[in-house]
């Protein structure tokens, strides 16, 4: 008996292929082939690969609302009226929640949400911020920053590691010890760069992450100037 075709059997394909096949691999013909049926038939659902990008873009974010956002999760532990704690896991959550997919921070990024199940969540963070002291604007200017460090890092993070749950996999152009020897002794800033950009990098988004929160505690927020 044939499976019933839908948007939602779509997405949820599309976003297991991804994991095995990338996102330049990901093609509605590959994703057809999957479910056994021709390529246009899925075109009764998405107008093209841009449009199902936007779908499965809209639900991982369904699928990390209510722990990301919302601070029902384990990321989001702590004293819920200390705004930087609060900023700080939101980001640690998206990071985590993105790396569970192949490429998942290039298909976030530059998507647009399908429906509205992103802002009750989104909603909360602001809420948060603005009960702290922040004006609407500067919570949603920094939530904005922190979000966009995030999600950049997330993208050059899965070059490095590929595999989604294989943290020790490294794609070759990234070994850091064949780089040093290509560099030599004339560029040493360089090498202590790239050790420092590609070698651990949950230690380096930490780092960036608190660099992005104390500037903004310094530029806008109720601690601003202080």
């Amino acid at each position: 008996m044939a499976v019933r075709l839908d948007r939602n059997l779509v997405v949820e394909t599309a976003l297991r292929l991804l994991n095995e096949v990338g996102l330049e691999g990901l093609t509605l013909r590959r994703i057809a082939k999957e479910l056994n049926v021709q390529a246009p038939a899925l075109y009764w659902h998405f107008k093209n690969k841009q449009a199902l990008l936007d779908e499965m873009a809209t639900e991982m974010f369904r699928r990390m609302t209510a722990s990301l956002l919302a601070g029902t999760g384990p990321e989001t532990d702590g004293p819920r009226d200390d705004w930087q704690e609060v900023l700080l896991n939101a980001c640690r959550g998206l990071r985590r929640a993105l790396l569970e997919y192949r490429d998942g921070g290039k298909v976030f990024s530059g998507t647009r949400m399908t429906d509205e199940s992103h802002a009750a969540s989104q909603e909360a963070l602001l809420s948060r911020l603005t009960a702290a002291g922040f004006t609407p604007g500067e919570a949603a200017r920094a939530w904005w920053t922190a979000y966009n460090f995030t999600i950049g890092l997330v993208i050059e993070e899965q070059s490095v590691h590929p595999d989604p749950g294989e943290p020790d996999s490294r794609d070759p152009a990234y070994d850091l010890e064949n780089r040093a020897r290509r560099l030599g002794e004339s560029h040493p800033l360089a090498v202590t760069a790239g050790h420092e950009m590609f070698g651990d990098i949950e230690a380096g988004f930490e780092a960036g992450l608190r660099i992005i929160v104390a500037g903004v505690a310094a530029t806008v927020g109720p601690d601003a100037g202080k």
